[in-house]
């Protein structure tokens, strides 16, 4: 890939890089390298989203959860997810080394031999899913499966071709909260497919947001994002069309009585307040404060909502 990289953007690169001697002399260790691969801050965004389905799950079922059941369910999501993200890292680790933000992993930055980071994931996979299938159930462990393969096999791959990798990794990006659902009831039932409809909604505008304000990484790195391809004007369309949908598809939780008045009052303030941001980017003069502006929002409207479904529920 890099004799296809001008050289302007190849001393680009080496700049964020910086001098790989360097860089060695102050890696961290390589324990803190191998949790760097698992991306923990997304694994524990994604374990406290399956709490929640498992709550709510356990809530409107009228169910006891164990400790057993929810330390179970939260470590082998925790596992499947560090699994996935790992062999993410292992399969980008080429690309990784253009982008500012990713420059500096273990795999792109030089301080890990790639067959450590794929042994990991896979240990991690061969671990995780007969954890969710045998001490969870078949079912929670069907669908931490199919979030683990569409992830790596089909999200990871197709990023290089098509901006349609959006929609197909905002699968098992929105599966988190349905597997904490099926953890407490054993069943997949309407409440904890709409959970996953409103992550899945979510995931779109957030995402382009941050494509949006970091397009340039991307187009360095050869990754098929939206404002690339088909320029802001449109990706700030498809924005507000998933937000519409988001907003539709959190009040589908209302006549289930699941989260009760916070939710309803944080669905209706919550989704007014994302819908206006990303509407405001309709304007011309919408730019990189606009995405930023539309990220930040985002990570509110999420927190504010579960923290509404909890709190109601």
């Amino acid at each position: 890939m890099s004799s296809t990289v001008p050289d302007a953007v190849a001393s680009e690169v080496e700049a964020v890089n910086g001098a790989r001697p360097a860089a060695a002399a102050r890696a961290p260790g390589m324990w803190r390298d191998l949790v760097t691969l698992t991306k923990p801050r997304i694994t524990a965004s994604v374990v406290l989203t399956t709490f929640g389905g498992l709550w709510l799950g356990a809530r409107h079922g009228h169910l006891e959860l164990s400790a057993p059941q929810i330390v179970t369910t939260l470590l082998g999501t925790a596992l499947v997810v560090g699994g996935a993200n790992t062999l993410n890292m292992y399969w980008e680790r080429d690309s990784d080394r253009y982008m500012a933000r990713t420059a500096t992993r273990p795999l792109p930055a030089g301080r890990m031999a790639p067959g450590l980071a794929l042994a990991l994931g896979l240990w991690l996979s061969a671990i995780s899913l007969p954890l969710l299938t045998l001490a969870v159930n078949t079912v929670t462990g069907v669908l931490a499966a199919i979030a683990l393969l569409s992830y790596v096999l089909m999200y990871t791959p197709l990023k290089r071709r098509s901006t349609a990798s959006l929609v197909v990794g905002a699968v098992p990006g929105a599966i988190p909260p349905l597997l904490g659902w099926t953890a407490a009831t054993g069943r997949i039932e309407a409440p904890g497919l709409i959970l996953f409809g409103i992550m899945f909604c979510w995931q779109i505008p957030h995402f382009l947001a941050i494509a949006t304000f970091r397009k340039a990484d991307y187009a360095r790195a050869g990754l098929k994002v939206l404002p690339n391809e088909r320029g802001d004007r449109v990706t700030r369309h498809h924005v507000v069309r998933w937000l519409a949908a988001l907003v539709l598809v959190s009040f589908l939780l209302v006549p289930y009585q699941i989260g009760g008045t916070p939710y309803f009052v944080a669905a209706a303030v919550l989704g007014a307040l994302f819908f206006g941001v990303g509407a405001w980017g309709l304007r011309a003069t919408a730019g990189v404060r606009w995405a930023r502006a539309l990220f930040g929002t985002s990570m509110i409207y999420l927190l504010g909502m579960f923290a509404a479904l909890v709190i109601g529920a």
